[in-house]
């Protein structure tokens, strides 16, 4: 209802009572119609300027500077602009949908302050761990003053793996938070996923002898598939899902990688026969330092940062990716990469002779 139908209301309500007191007491609709149409008038103009300036203006303020704060406008822009036609109506549908809107806000600020409190004591879980055992070592090797050389020998191999692991994680820290930030590019180039897959094998068949994991690549297509995308990073993605499937496989087991053409993409799957996952863990599998069995996890290393790098590049390239699971079977990471369109060779045109 807007300012003018709702002032003629109240003045009709007002005009008709004044009317009808009238006519009770004088019985003469002469008087009956002048005291209406006097009394209408009145109370139309009063209605309208008390409520216009003390009442409607502010509430189309207050309407104005809702809209366009729900707009992200800075509020000395928002007292000029945008001005409803019915904005008693219009302010309380803003409103809602502003509390609406705020109330998504905050539970998305709560999420993300819970993200950074596990964050921060992950993070500093995992460094404790190696930063203790190597000043355990040290303080072993000083009080033995090195009497003990082959303990020695052993407490500075011990020493010296997990500064490989402080320097794993801290390498892989610095990669994903450049991911995030785009600090790290995607530089697209048309390449072979086929042959990608074969280096990947070779760099990888001595580390798979030592877990007794078998590599095989079941390629779906004798031709050639190309895909566009940043062939150091996919890499990457290979050796991090394939070691990734050497570290919870079981021995004399297999890891697989197979390829199947879709309409415009290449899906990339890399399976494993191993202990597999819990359904319930699926879900947080690719956050940071998200371990599905700790104590294990701690005895095989790493920096429980590689599917979670595997997801930022993968996402960076516009891609998806998603995992199945049986727990006691293995699993099963897929993810998509974008074909590259093929150029038909024109065949060989005979040449004229002049």
């Amino acid at each position: 209802m807007n300012l003018r139908v709702l002032v003629l209301t109240t003045s009709l309500g007002v005009a008709i009572t004044l009317s009808a007191v009238n006519f009770y007491f004088q019985h003469k609709w002469y008087d009956v119609m002048v005291t209406f149409t006097v009394a209408l008038g009145v109370s139309y103009f009063v209605f309208y300027y008390l409520i216009e300036k003390y009442i409607y203006s502010r509430i189309k303020l207050i309407y104005k500077l809702i809209h366009n704060l729900k707009l992200g406008r800075d509020l000395r822009d928002a007292l000029g602009e945008h001005v409803s036609a019915n904005p008693i109506a219009d302010v309380e549908q803003e409103v809602k949908e502003w509390a609406k809107q705020k109330k998504t806000e905050i539970d998305e600020l709560r999420k993300q302050e819970k993200f950074r409190r596990d964050f921060l004591s992950n993070i500093s879980h995992e460094f404790k761990t190696p930063l203790f055992a190597i000043q355990g070592y040290i303080e072993a090797l000083q009080d033995d003053d090195f009497e003990d050389k082959e303990m020695a020998r052993q407490f500075l191999e011990k020493a010296s793996k997990n500064v490989d692991r402080l320097s794993y994680l801290i390498k892989d820290l610095d990669e994903i938070s450049k991911l995030e930030s785009g600090e790290m590019p995607i530089n697209y180039t048309k390449f072979k996923i086929n042959d990608l897959i074969k280096e990947v094998f070779e760099s990888l068949e001595i580390k798979g002898k030592q877990y007794h994991i078998k590599l095989v690549f079941k390629q779906k297509y004798d031709e050639p598939i190309v895909v566009n995308a940043d062939r150091e990073k996919i890499r990457q993605v290979l050796v991090n899902l394939i070691d990734n499937s050497f570290k919870y496989g079981k021995e004399e087991g297999e890891t697989s990688v197979s390829l199947f053409q879709l309409h415009d993409q290449v899906l990339v799957e890399v399976t494993d026969d191993g202990i597999g996952i819990e359904e319930k863990y699926l879900p947080r599998l690719f956050e940071r330092f998200f371990r599905t069995d700790s104590s294990r996890s701690r005895q095989i290393g790493g920096s429980g940062l590689g599917l979670a790098i595997v997801k930022h590049i993968i996402e960076a390239h516009q891609q998806t990716i998603n995992v199945r699971s049986t727990e006691g079977l293995g699993s099963t990471f897929g993810f998509t990469l974008q074909r590259a369109k093929q150029t038909i060779p024109f065949p060989n045109l005979p040449v004229l002779k002049s």
